[in-house]
């Protein structure tokens, strides 16, 4: 089937299903939206298992395994955080790929090391794991949107082998 052209979450649909892989999803900055933009597609059920919203540091802790120390060390918006809250999706769902995505949406919660705008989005899979630092300057609809579709280009470029 041709891919091309097609939305990003279509792409990753047909990827995954290609290729018999399960996917999970951790969100935080997103409050979920790549979790409705995968759903958004008819039978998205073959191959996605799930999402969890996570923004606060209990759920991040208690429903992906985030370790505290983790949180206190790095802070919830940091490739640590990112990369364990991926892994604690693909195990809590027992999927192929975790992909997670946390970030400061804006309009306030920034600081000079940490900007309104940052994001890291990071992916799990048996044969690795990968974070990526971004820093986007829209307002916090446009850096939410932002970071969704940038989860979904990660999985495209990991299933299409260009990572």
């Amino acid at each position: 089937m041709e891919i091309q052209g097609e939305p990003l979450e279509v792409q990753v649909g047909v990827l995954l299903r290609q290729k018999g892989i399960k996917l999970a999803l951790a969100e935080s900055c997103t409050g979920g939206l790549v979790s409705h933009l995968v759903t958004n597609v008819p039978g998205s059920s073959d191959y996605f298992m799930g999402g969890v919203a996570a923004y606060a540091y209990e759920a991040k802790e208690s429903l992906l395994g985030v370790k505290h120390e983790t949180l206190i060390t790095y802070g919830a918006v940091s490739r640590e955080t990112a990369l364990e809250m991926a892994r604690g999706a693909r195990l809590a769902f027992g999927a192929g790929l975790g992909a997670a995505v946390t970030g400061i949406a804006g309009p306030g919660g920034g600081m000079p090391h940490k900007p309104v705008g940052l994001v890291w989005i990071a992916l799990s899979a048996p044969d690795g794991e990968w974070a990526y630092r971004y820093v986007f300057d829209g307002n916090r609809i446009e850096n939410k949107t932002t970071s969704a579709h940038q989860v979904l280009r990660l999985l495209v470029d990991y299933l299409t082998g260009s990572l």
